[in-house]
């Protein structure tokens, strides 16, 4: 108790640092979370894509619709499949209708053939896994031909990769960046009470003792600072989508707590480093 009325008193005997400070882990906070929106947009439009990913397998002209709806019923059960659409030679026509209008006079009755189209779960979408399947389904006697975009799925995750990467290896930057900036202007609130602290520990205060009171207000501050981050980047995408006429998806409720928390632990580890550096040269 006595730690956290000592932090909530360096609050009000230096306001404008005290502010600053606040403002400034707001502001590192905030450049990371932009990035993370990016990031977790770019993630929510590739799995949204990922999941037109399937298998369209191509039957032979004659099989008759039981057969098809039999094989149809066994392909659902592979532990990859989600589900299995038997498009009759019909449905086929009227598909190729509505998708390309503008030529819906050159199609005409028994024109395309039937078809099974495998939908995939989520998690068995990776290239090597649809090309097995595929593979398996090409073994029955009346499939003709197996389509799947061989190419575009191994493009898609080559893209999924690459931004995984980056994104990992942009946000450490960012952290790292945002910690440094937190620790030099938590440094100016320990240097603003250097005296304070000498004179503490000319009357025998321990390190512990006078750590205690800059980690708990370092911790403040980076909870503060999470939540101005929260809503700067709140405010941001909302005018984002005024201006370029798009839906974007928000932090849910876990990574916004996880990000208040992930400002706490800044403001800590800001608080730790430049308290220790104060204490060893004291």
């Amino acid at each position: 108790m006595l730690a956290l009325r000592t932090a909530l008193t360096a609050f009000r005997r230096a306001p404008l640092l005290s502010v600053l400070s606040i403002t400034t882990i707001a502001f590192s906070l905030f450049a990371f979370g932009l990035f993370g929106l990016v990031a977790l947009n770019i993630r929510n439009a590739l799995q949204q894509v990922e999941e037109r990913v399937e298998i369209r397998a191509f039957v032979a002209e004659g099989t008759t619709v039981e057969r098809i709806t039999a094989t149809g019923d066994e392909i659902a059960k592979f532990p990859e499949v989600a589900r299995v659409d038997v498009v009759t030679q019909e449905q086929a026509l009227d598909r190729a209708r509505k998708e390309l209008g503008e030529f819906k006079d050159v199609f005409e009755s028994q024109f395309l053939p039937a078809s099974l189209d495998v939908h995939l779960k989520q998690g068995f979408r990776d290239p090597a896994t649809v090309r097995t399947v595929a593979d398996r389904i090409r073994g029955y006697d009346f499939v003709d031909d197996v389509r799947f975009g061989e190419e575009w799925i191994t493009q898609l995750y080559r893209l999924r990769n690459i931004a995984g990467v980056a994104g990992l290896t942009l946000g450490l930057a960012f952290a790292a960046v945002a910690i440094i900036i937190i620790g030099a202007t938590i440094r100016m609130a320990v240097l603003a009470r250097s005296r304070e602290i000498s004179i503490m520990r000319l009357v025998g205060a321990t390190d512990g003792f006078i750590r205690r009171p800059f980690l708990i207000e370092g911790s403040i501050k980076g909870v503060l600072g999470g939540f101005l981050a929260l809503v700067m980047t709140y405010l941001a995408m909302r005018v984002l989508e005024q201006y370029l006429h798009f839906e974007t998806a928000f932090f849910d409720r876990r990574l916004a707590t996880l990000g208040v928390i992930f400002g706490a632990l800044m403001g800590l580890m800001g608080s730790a480093v430049s308290v220790g550096r104060h204490l060893r040269r004291v």
